[in-house]
């Protein structure tokens, strides 16, 4: 290839003479500075301009780029998730273009090929391989001038789906240029900007880009905390018609009012499926209003409020709207302890959505009332997989109200009962359960931090563990003040945990094991050829 461009260049005189600064590309002054595929690009203009050699040397020229290719492909082989140089058929036909780039761009052959190059090499440069559908430039440390170059690229890459630039938070106050070229790429179905000290000036620009992206899907905005107070500016200019249906918003300190103007942008959002406004601990108050527009969401599947503050007002609405969401799989209302009291009306009402898979509602200090609520709506939710009743205390004691619904439950494969109060009689029902061939699709059981059990009820439970085939997952650990040393339960565990085939963690922290148990928790992987992972840290160890 070398000596081919010093042919070129010493046919042509005047390219290797040409000096003078390039405004257009950007070189710099200077023949030394000046690369090699500059001086091939301006040869190809001249050929292309010949009488009589069109069709056969573009097609050289195609190969050429192809022989290029940083990726070290050989020669003959396909590249389906790169960038397609648009590699001829054959020596006489023409490579075809795709047709966004012709209509839409009006973009000459060659400086899409030459652009496509670029995005090659921008993509190398911080170490990502190019794709024609999903730019991944998450936590790539990028800034405004990494930024500025991107956007003028978004002209060669019409096929664009995915846009991720999250985890870079040195481009805060600089979207702007990016956005207003957003329409190169108006297939996009996902933009994702977590982490990246967006302004009011970037949430705005972004408003405006919305017209131009009409096939966005996905829109995440989480972790940018200079955004709360001024999301109305993006939530205003979402209109009628919009395909926005993952909208994600996480701890980035709302207030009532982005909560109110996200009430008036749910007349639009007809296709949303997953809202997710969590850790915004100020956004209570923000839903008094807003039942009608909730309402409207038919086809949401995923509600994510937890650690909101949810008011009692905003929980009025909410059971409202509740049994209208009738495609709803995942319903998370967690570390909301302002409306443990008030909670039997809205978890009476999930016997409506037959759909619900998730019901996560760990730290909202429930009463019993509300947890009979829960075990009587959990008799109509056959879907049910993961229920987290975590941080509740009313639980201890209570389990037995549960009993009929997990009976039921023959999907359920995650159960967290962590810092629950549980008795040994709530954990005689698990082993009851468990004995009975209930439970048998448990992937996940944490029951840690229930220092209220002794010793008895764990050698119960323990002594029908070996029930759960598909358990994976068990964490008994204790509360961090606590210390207590392993009881007689020690030998039935260990005599289940062989019986169990998908079993790979076992959570035992602050429980003390004497010298000898201690190895034979050392060598359990050795003798039974497993690969199980035993977490007892900070306990203190004695000897026999």
């Amino acid at each position: 290839m070398t000596a081919w461009l010093e042919q070129i260049a010493t046919a042509s005189p005047p390219i290797l003479q040409e000096t003078a600064q390039d405004p257009q590309n950007g070189y710099e002054e200077g023949l030394l500075k000046r690369s090699p595929f500059h001086l091939f690009m301006t040869q190809i203009q001249r050929i292309k301009s010949s009488v009589g050699k069109g069709k056969h040397q573009h097609s050289s020229v195609i190969q050429f780029f192809s022989d290029l290719d940083p990726g070290g492909k050989k020669k003959g082989e396909t590249e389906e998730e790169e960038i397609d140089l648009s590699r001829p058929n054959n020596q006489n036909e023409k490579p075809t273009l795709p047709a966004s780039a012709e209509v839409s761009h009006n973009i000459s052959e060659t400086d899409l090929v030459s652009g496509k190059w670029k995005v090659k090499q921008f993509m190398k440069k911080l170490g990502k391989k190019p794709n024609s559908k999903n730019m991944d430039l998450n936590n790539c440390a990028l800034n405004e001038t990494d930024l500025m170059e991107l956007s003028g690229l978004l002209l060669f890459l019409p096929e664009l789906e995915e846009i991720n630039l999250s985890w870079n938070d040195c481009i805060g106050g600089t979207l702007k240029p990016l956005t207003l070229q957003l329409h190169h790429v108006n297939k996009l179905k996902s933009l994702r900007l977590n982490n990246c000290s967006l302004t009011a000036e970037d949430i705005a620009s972004l408003g405006e880009a919305l017209e131009i992206i009409p096939f966005l899907e996905e829109l995440d905005l989480s972790w940018n905390t200079n955004i709360g107070g001024k999301l109305s500016l993006l939530t205003k200019k979402i209109q009628k018609g919009s395909k926005i249906k993952i909208l994600k918003v996480i701890d980035c300190n709302l207030a009532a009012k982005d909560g109110e103007s996200l009430d008036t942008a749910f007349q639009y959002l007809l296709e949303l499926r997953k809202l997710d406004l969590s850790c915004n601990r100020e956004i209570g108050r923000g839903f008094e209003d807003s039942a009608a527009h909730l309402a409207n969401l038919k086809d949401l599947e995923v509600l994510d409020l937890h650690q909101c503050c949810v008011t009692e007002e905003d929980l009025a609405v909410l059971t409202q709207v509740i049994p209208l969401l009738s495609s709803l799989q995942e319903l998370n209302l967690s570390s909301n302890k302002n409306i443990g009291m008030s909670l039997d009306h809205l978890l009476s009402r999930l016997r409506f959505l037959p759909k619900l898979k998730s019901v996560i509602i760990s730290n909202c200090s429930l009463q019993k009332a509300s947890f009979a609520s829960l075990a009587d709506a959990a008799l109509h939710l056959p879907e049910l997989e993961i229920l987290d009743l975590s941080w509740n205390k009313c639980v201890g004691g209570n389990l037995k109200l549960l009993l009929e619904a997990l009976k039921l439950a023959t999907k359920i494969r995650v159960l967290i009962l962590s810092s629950c109060n549980l008795a040994a009689g709530d954990l005689a029902l698990l082993a009851l359960l468990m004995r009975t061939g209930h439970l048998a699709k448990l992937q996940k059981l944490d029951l840690s931090y229930n220092d209220t059990v002794c010793d008895e009820g764990w050698a119960t439970f323990y002594q029908d563990l070996a029930e759960l085939k598909e358990l994976s997952e068990l964490d008994v650990s204790l509360r961090p003040s606590s210390c207590r040393d392993c009881g007689m339960w020690f030998g039935k565990l260990l005599t289940a945990l062989p019986e169990m085939p998908a079993f790979t963690e076992l959570g035992m922290q602050r429980w003390v094991f004497s010298g000898a148990q201690q190895k034979q928790l050392e060598y359990f992987n050795r003798d039974n050829t497993r690969n199980v992972r035993f977490d007892y840290r900070g306990q203190v160890s004695v000897s026999l």
